[in-house]
């Protein structure tokens, strides 16, 4: 390992990362130190890692690697391995763009996922495909003290519990993950969203992200809570053959999600990156020991 390790930061709708730039992925991450860069006080500040890496560098990816070309190696901000990360994959794909591994246009990145096809607009809004949503069967419930709530149990490639409530204060502080039950419905953990309605076809929300806490916000948790609110309303693309869009407003700005008829699912919004530099390896290396 260098002595310095070089990092971007970046974030989308203020769901922020560290950048770790490793094409060849010769920088191992363990989960402390993933924490620690993820330390808002001794570290660089994140709810997660982007490490990017080359899909045929990483044994994770080689077999998408003739899809695309990079590989979104994501970390919660806790060190713990993600599926899928949104708004990260829109970072990620300005990462390229600024690194000048890919240009406007429609580019693919290799997730846990699954590959997401993404599309950088001129106007500088980044879409991904996010896939389809899944909608396990079964009664979920979601608490916050003495209060519960009935949930849409949605799979955006990870698992998620999205509750409607009268207030968006209602979910409390999001210090501890929201109880979930039943814990037989998420059995590696869940992200937990409150939603509250705005006007038709306009939602807002809070997330409880695991491994992460509360975020600032969520990229899939924004598409399973579009999808929820359009089952709720009665809408169906895949019935009805008109494609359904909600905006979705999130402490950190706003996504607009559309639904095809083919059950893919649209996010676009913004990506910026706001600082670049090094980090020392002996900082790293005392931080996690």
């Amino acid at each position: 390992m260098s002595t310095r390790i070089a990092f971007l930061k970046g974030h989308g709708t203020e769901n922020d990362f560290v950048i770790i730039p490793d094409p060849e992925n010769a920088i191992e991450l363990s989960p402390a130190a993933v924490a620690a860069l993820c330390d808002r006080r001794a570290g660089i500040g994140g709810d997660g890692v982007l490490h990017v890496v080359r899909s045929a560098a990483h044994p994770e990816a080689g077999a998408m690697a003739a899809e695309a070309e990079w590989f979104m190696d994501y970390r919660n901000g806790d060190g713990s391995v993600a599926e899928m990360c949104g708004n990260g994959t829109r970072v990620f794909a300005r990462y390229l763009q600024r690194a000048g591994h890919a240009g406007e246009g429609d580019l693919a990145i290799a997730t846990r996922g699954g590959v997401k096809s993404v599309h950088i607009a001129k106007d500088g809004d980044i879409t991904v495909g996010m896939g389809s949503a899944r909608l396990p069967e079964g009664d979920v419930t979601v608490s916050v003290g003495d209060r519960s709530w009935p949930a849409r149990n949605v799979n955006m490639g990870n698992p998620h519990a999205v509750a409607f409530v009268d207030d968006l204060a209602h979910a409390g502080d999001l210090l501890s993950a929201p109880p979930v039950s039943p814990a037989s419905a998420y059995p590696d953990g869940v992200n937990v969203e409150f939603v509250v309605d705005r006007g038709p076809g306009h939602v807002a929300l809070r997330v409880h992200e695991r491994g992460s806490g509360e975020t600032r916000s969520c990229g899939t948790g924004a598409c399973a809570v579009a999808v929820a609110a359009a089952r709720r309303d009665g809408v169906e693309p895949a019935l009805t053959g008109t494609p359904a869009t909600y905006r979705v407003d999130v402490p950190g700005g706003t996504l607009v999600i559309t639904e095809r008829p083919d059950g893919g699912i649209e996010m676009t919004g913004p990506a910026v990156i706001v600082a670049e530099g090094e980090i020392d390896t002996e900082w790293l290396e005392n931080a996690t020991r």
